[in-house]
């Protein structure tokens, strides 16, 4: 396996190694299992798709993606209420 170069600022880096350093981890070895754990944007929408089916088939509900946009802002609603913001 080739290694890669990726800049990002200071601050990030020492974090991100403080965090490896934590975990009995090298930076190189944390940022490999942080991307292994990662879903792209199309993996989360298979997965999504699955869930859906999912739920269609166990309870007959097939909400449309207008209904789960309007449920998602008032989840975001309740809990932005109850943190307080």
């Amino acid at each position: 396996m080739s290694d890669a170069n990726v800049r990002i600022p200071e601050e990030a880096r020492d974090r991100l190694a403080e965090v490896a350093e934590a975990e009995g981890l090298s930076l190189r070895g944390y940022l490999a299992r942080l991307a292994a754990g990662l879903l792209t944007p199309a993996e989360r929408e298979q997965r999504a798709e699955q869930a859906r089916a999912a739920l269609h088939e166990w309870s007959g509900y097939a909400p449309t993606r207008d209904e789960e946009q309007a449920l998602d802002a008032e989840l975001d609603r309740r809990i932005a209420h109850a943190v307080g913001r």
